[in-house]
């Protein structure tokens, strides 16, 4: 109850002091308003937020290694070598067992994770979860028990113009505590790094090895986890992001239950924002909400009778503007569960009911992988479906072979996991009992075609 009281006085002090002559009719009325204090929060909340140092093993490479063309002539210019490459960022403990959230970029691909409390006690680390793209990471301590811990609020309950604190370990200097207000909500496509998606943005100053730490509201609850900055010079400018508690409830849940790899909801859709132009020739009185462009046969928005055409404006009653937002909305929901999808069509506003589902492997995948006396060995090919559209990022009308794992002759002559095998000396690959045989009967000099992202790539060598 001090500690609440103590922050009410603050924002009422603030809001006295924003507000001209009300400052000069008022006086302090309790000890709490006198004293002006964050410091029972911070002393609450503090010993939840952690200190990350992590480290991995990273092999050297000459830059010609995997080019098709230079990298015969430099296959044997330098040794590769291991490196250890170290890592500083924060955490924050979610429960008295050791659950600790971070980003991803702090601790993904680690080999030792050590974990240094606010008391001094360290710990080692396990990831059990990890998602580059959401950029988060579910740790667990080893031998934790009785931690300090926050607890998460509902992050869609947060508004503009809310106090917030920033907990954190900037630079390795230590832990440090930063305070602001909650200066934006959605805001899609503006994070740096490989994180997209949905942030909270406020201006509580946010610096390099701050990332994985809190987002705290007035009342000592999580409400984020800083994440990143909008800088031109490296140093806080007063934009940092933060990923909704919302978000990291799910990654916790899909993490005790046994989850390596976080799994979100497949829409099978594309769509594009709204914008004023779009707005008038849709015949749309105001702009927003997402308009469908493309589905795919299998999504489930189909299945709920979504057309092209459609504009979705809400998922659960919470408004939508960017595709990103969409699917933040339904990662939320998570796999299993039913979203309420507001869709606008010909001026018709109805609610639709969608099932969340994991993206099918519908065709099957037909695995093969090349044995030792194959013209590629290793090469690992599958049948393109939407698991593996949405495993590699590939385009919703993708089709055909698909290289899981090019294997080292294939890494060598410039093959990717991703790639979308096309043809093989003219040859047409349709199936993925079809590589092996097309193989060897061009042997030994080899074409092969491929579709990398949105270009067609040629690769030529011999074996």
């Amino acid at each position: 109850m001090e500690r609440r009281g103590n922050v009410r006085g603050l924002v009422i002090l603030l809001l006295l002091w924003a507000v001209p002559g009300l400052s000069q009719e008022r006086v302090p009325q309790s000890p709490a308003e006198i004293s002006l204090t964050f410091a029972p929060l911070v002393r609450e909340a503090a010993p939840a937020v952690v200190n990350i140092y992590a480290s991995r093993v990273v092999q050297t490479r000459s830059p010609f290694q995997d080019d098709p063309i230079f990298g015969n002539f430099f296959r044997d210019f330098g040794q590769s070598r291991p490196r250890v490459q170290n890592s500083l960022g924060s955490g924050v403990i979610l429960s008295a067992d050791g659950i600790v959230v971070s980003n991803y970029h702090v601790v993904g691909q680690a080999t030792e994770i050590r974990v240094v409390l606010n008391d001094r006690r360290e710990y080692q680390a396990e990831v059990l979860l990890g998602d580059e793209e959401s950029d988060l990471a579910i740790l667990r301590l080893e031998d934790a028990r009785d931690m300090p811990h926050l607890e998460l609020r509902d992050s869609d309950t947060v508004e503009v113009g809310e106090l917030v604190l920033a907990i954190g370990n900037p630079f390795g200097v230590g832990q440090t505590v930063s305070s602001g207000i909650v200066s934006g909500l959605a805001r899609s496509g503006t994070a740096t790094g490989n994180a997209r998606g949905y942030f909270i943005q406020t201006d509580a100053p946010i610096n390099p090895g701050n990332s994985g730490g809190a987002l705290i509201d007035v009342n000592g609850q999580l409400i984020g986890v800083n994440t990143s900055i909008l800088t031109r010079s490296g140093g806080s400018n007063g934009i940092g992001f933060a990923i909704p508690s919302a978000l990291v409830a799910q990654f916790v849940a899909q993490a005790r239950a046994g989850n390596t790899v976080f799994e979100r909801p497949w829409a099978g859709v594309s769509g594009q924002p709204v914008d004023a132009g779009l707005s008038e020739s849709l015949g749309l009185s105001l702009p927003g909400g997402v308009v469908l462009s493309q589905l795919h046969p299998l999504s489930p928005l189909a299945a709920a009778g979504l057309e092209v055409g459609d504009v979705i404006t809400a998922v659960d009653g919470q408004p939508v503007n960017t595709p990103p937002e969409m699917i933040y909305r339904m990662s939320v929901r998570g796999i299993g569960a039913d979203a309420e999808l507001t869709r606008l069509r010909r001026g018709v506003e109805e609610t639709v009911t969608v099932a969340m589902i994991a993206p099918p492997e519908d065709p099957p995948r037909a695995e093969v992988t090349l044995g030792t006396r194959s013209v590629l060995p290793g090469l690992t090919v599958a049948t393109v479906n939407p698991a593996l559209q949405s495993e590699f990022d590939l385009p919703m009308s993708a089709e055909g072979v698909v290289v899981l794992d090019p294997g080292p002759y294939g890494a060598r002559a410039g093959l990717r996991p991703g790639d979308i095998l096309r043809a093989i000396n003219g040859v047409p690959v349709e199936a993925t009992g079809d590589i092996d045989p097309v193989l060897r009967r061009a042997a030994p000099r080899i074409q092969i075609e491929a579709q990398r992202g949105s270009r067609n790539v040629f690769l030529r060598f011999r074996v």
